[in-house]
């Protein structure tokens, strides 16, 4: 789920009979519960107003701070033949998995925030 640009990932306890989360991509744990799935939506909504409020009266960012540096993992067959493709191309790796990136972007715009 996702309000003001955050996302909730959710899960569901059989045992308690209550449905969980947390807020995505923030440097805090901030989870929420709810018996139903409106109490859900209701109890993440307030959790991301709580978050942003308390982030707000602490002078510091609501979201995680990305500095723009990924490491992945991938096989090394898988590593050997994407630097050949982006060689044969004549750009990085770095440029052909960025330009690999944005497409995805592109072509689903609900996944962005």
């Amino acid at each position: 789920m996702t309000y003001k640009g955050f996302i909730g990932t959710v899960g569901y306890s059989a045992e308690d009979h209550l449905f969980f989360g947390k807020i995505e991509g923030i440097d805090d744990l901030v989870t929420f519960e709810g018996e139903t799935v409106t109490e859900l939506e209701t109890a993440f909504k307030y959790m991301v107003d709580q978050h942003i409020a308390d982030c707000e009266a602490e002078g510091k960012s609501a979201g995680k701070s990305y500095k723009g540096v990924l490491n992945i993992r991938i096989s090394p067959k898988l590593h050997k033949k994407a630097a050949q493709s982006a060689m044969s191309k004549g750009i990085t790796l770095n440029q052909m998995i960025k330009q690999a990136i944005e497409k995805e972007l592109e072509q689903n715009p609900n996944n962005q925030s």
